[in-house]
């Protein structure tokens, strides 16, 4: 990919996670801000779409506690253990030394969606700077990522969102899904080790937003 379809994934990856966060103050001017650097036209459209509907009511009646579908990964995971999936995610952004802004918890949609958005703009500004070897472990470190933990996430959640009701929200988890691979056939409780020497990338390092 050139630099230019990278940071269109990063774009869309970050309408994404604002789109799973609580509505709240600037919320929706964020989301602007963000649509006219995105490219995907469903996306846009379905994200113009929430903006009309979404109060903090409608998004709390949809992902808030008790509600129509979890946003978080331990909501998905059946027996396994909730520590190890949060002692994951915490390896995973500490290494690449994200810092996400979200008040959601390490293992919310939000978050993780934030986190590749982090990672493709990693891979667009390594390459950028000519840095293929790490350009090559952020694009490594984003496929381990989404099969280790967003492919436990993204199917169960459109499919209950999409239960729920014909929302705009359930349209976006849809197309999210859909940029995400499935679980592997095997579940044992928990995903491949994550080596966090491969942090060595985080040089590039900053915050995310």
């Amino acid at each position: 990919m050139n630099a230019i379809a990278l940071l269109q994934e990063a774009a869309a990856w970050r309408l994404f996670a604002l789109l799973f966060e609580r509505p709240r103050q600037g919320w929706a001017e964020e989301v602007y801000r963000v649509i006219s650097e995105v490219g995907d036209e469903q996306l846009r459209e379905a994200a113009l779409a929430w903006l009309a509907e979404a109060g903090e009511g409608d998004y709390l009646a949809l992902l808030g506690p008790g509600g129509a579908a979890s946003p978080r990964e331990v909501g998905h995971r059946g027996m396994s253990d909730p520590g190890w999936i949060l002692a994951e995610l915490t390896g995973y952004y500490r290494a690449f030394a994200y810092q996400p802004a979200a008040e959601d918890p390490p293992d919310h949609v939000a978050v993780q969606a934030g986190f590749v958005s982090y990672l493709w703009l990693k891979e667009a500004f390594a390459r950028e700077c000519g840095d293929d070897e790490a350009a090559a472990v952020s694009a490594a470190a984003r496929a381990s990522f989404l099969q280790a933990h967003l492919a436990y996430l993204a199917a169960p959640l459109a499919q209950r969102l999409t239960a729920a009701g014909g929302t705009a929200l359930a349209a976006i988890a849809q197309l999210f899904a859909a940029r995400v691979p499935a679980p592997p056939a095997a579940v044992n409780g928990a995903g491949p080790d994550f080596d966090e020497t491969c942090g060595k990338c985080g040089a590039l390092g900053g915050t995310s937003g």
